[in-house]
């Protein structure tokens, strides 16, 4: 029988350089999923500094930040719940560096990824991950990768996670309603909502995985007044989007039916395609085959 995983996605609005105060806000949502019985704690990029790169203390609430994953370390082995912490730019030298964990409920780091398709905007002030793989590991639920934000919109990423092995994507984003130009916003205002929505349920569909998607809110104050996108997730095959958030700051806890997956996969067979023989697009990818 497969198991069914308790799974928290919080949608925190981080403050501007407040790193000590949006900590405090993401461990008190952790700890109330943990007394929910979650075994898993997801929480937005640049939850602890929020995204405003040209502001003059951005690389000094950078360095600041490096605390907080050992504090996280700590409140997961308190707690017994696996963690992923967001994301924490990390400076290293001149660069800075977006990057992404799971911790496991031993506090242990299990997995670590920088992001690699950086959005237009970024470019500027962060440096990818370029061309290291997209690598799965083992956890407490399973096959576990991890992406971040625009990193949803290529495919390819998704399949070399698959090919590794990941049962589960975790996603943490901050992404707004006006990502796009004057132009693109006129064609939608919703046009990004529609762009999470139809994306991330045909991720899930066309890798018969689960994503949970944890994007930043919007400051509860506004309710869904705010050009933040908000709209976190877990997204499966069959199903579509469960625990589906509004904009705003708050916690969906999602049940997880690992046998969803498992139906997929006996309907759609994608993993079992990706490693037959002469399977048609082999060559786009080094696989492992006993993973998938």
């Amino acid at each position: 029988m497969a198991p069914t995983h308790k799974i928290a996605v919080i949608q925190l609005h981080p403050k501007p350089l407040l790193p000590e105060e949006n900590y405090a806000k993401a461990a008190a949502f952790i700890r109330k999923a943990a007394r929910e019985g979650c075994c898993l704690a997801a929480l937005p990029e640049y939850h602890l500094t929020s995204w405003v790169p040209d502001e003059p203390g951005f690389r000094e609430s950078c360095v600041e930040s490096a605390p907080y994953l050992k504090k996280y370390q700590d409140l997961a082995k308190e707690l017994d719940i696996c963690i992923v912490p967001g994301t924490i730019v990390e400076p290293a030298g001149d660069e800075l560096h977006n990057i992404a964990y799971f911790i496991s409920s031993t506090g242990e780091i299990l997995g670590r990824y920088q992001k690699k398709n950086l959005w237009h905007p970024e470019r500027r002030h962060l440096v990818s991950s370029a061309h290291q793989p997209h690598e799965a590991f083992d956890t407490p639920l399973g096959r576990v990768g991890l992406l971040i934000c625009w990193d949803l919109a290529f495919p390819e990423a998704f399949r070399e996670l698959i090919s590794d092995g990941a049962q589960i994507i975790c996603i943490p984003t901050f992404w707004s309603m006006r990502d796009v130009s004057d132009e693109g916003y006129a064609l939608n205002p919703d046009g990004e909502a529609l762009f999470l929505n139809s994306t991330l349920v045909a991720r899930a569909f066309e890798n018969t995985c689960a994503v949970v998607f944890a994007n930043a809110g919007g400051p509860p104050e506004k309710g869904e007044k705010t050009s933040f996108a908000g709209l976190s997730q877990v997204s499966v095959p069959h199903i579509g989007s469960l625990g589906k958030m509004g904009r705003s700051e708050g916690m969906s806890i999602v049940d997880l039916d690992m046998n969803v997956l498992k139906i997929a996969e006996d309907n759609y067979k994608v993993r079992e395609d990706m490693k037959g023989e002469g399977w048609h697009y082999a060559y786009t990818q080094l696989r492992d085959e006993s993973k998938l």
